[in-house]
């Protein structure tokens, strides 16, 4: 379980550590913990920063410090569906964008508006934002795991090696915690972002498999982004309503 846990650390994160043989499939089972615990590092990192700079610059850097814990991996996903996704293009032709290392118009405005919208919800939860944090990390890792295990791979890159191996027993143990960290965000938020995030995962799922017959790595990092995007938004909503 130890080499599991840190092969998930070591897929999720650029921390430098050797979990050794263990299989990507294999160490899905702790994503939506390290995710969680990503979330908690950036709301330490949010409280330090708060009590030395005005709340919009101490969000940003939060946000800085999940792009630089995490080497972009999601973020490079959303840019590289943005720009191959386009209405007319075959199957190839996508898979040919995404291989592409350059980021393009949609790609840029992808990732711009998915950085503004973490930082202004962030900075609209202002100081008690540790349960957002925590639960808006774990549910994009968790819709990770869930979304490779009920998808076809597509490919044969990292989509490819999750997919393949990810057992019904693992894609379960990594849904219950996802469930779980939900929670505690109390009963009907944890109801209104686990609805959401579930049919977040639906509708990719329908909509890849239409074009390009199932999931790519960058398809499960699109996915994640969106899904953390609308847990944050979830919560900022909560809040103006509370």
């Amino acid at each position: 379980m130890i080499r599991r846990f840190g092969g998930a650390v070591q897929f999720l994160t650029v921390l430098p550590i050797r979990a050794g043989d263990v299989s990507l499939a294999g160490s899905a089972v702790f994503f939506p913990l390290v995710g969680a615990a990503l979330g908690a590092s950036a709301s330490s990192v949010y409280l330090l920063l708060a009590r030395l700079l005005p709340t919009p610059l101490a969000s940003i850097l939060a946000i800085l410090f999940l792009v630089l814990a995490t080497g972009g991996l999601h973020e490079d996903g959303l840019a590289d569906v943005a720009d191959a996704f386009r209405a007319g293009r075959t199957p190839e032709k996508i898979f040919a964008i995404m291989k592409d290392s350059r980021v393009g118009t949609f790609g840029a405005l992808a990732l711009t508006f998915s950085i503004l919208i973490r930082w202004q919800a962030l900075n609209a939860l202002g100081a008690p934002s540790t349960i957002a944090l925590i639960v808006s990390e774990a549910l994009p890792r968790t819709a990770l795991v869930v979304l490779s295990h009920i998808a076809k791979p597509a490919g044969s890159g990292l989509g490819s090696a999750l997919g393949t191996g990810l057992s019904r027993n693992v894609t379960l143990v990594a849904a219950a915690q996802g469930i779980a960290l939900a929670c505690l965000a109390g009963p009907w938020l944890a109801a209104t972002l686990l609805a959401g995030t579930a049919g977040l995962i639906w509708m990719a799922r329908s909509y890849f498999h239409r074009r390009i017959g199932g999931v790519t790595g960058d398809c499960l990092g699109a996915t994640g982004q969106l899904v953390e995007c609308y847990c944050l938004l979830t919560f900022v909503c909560a809040r103006s309503i509370s």
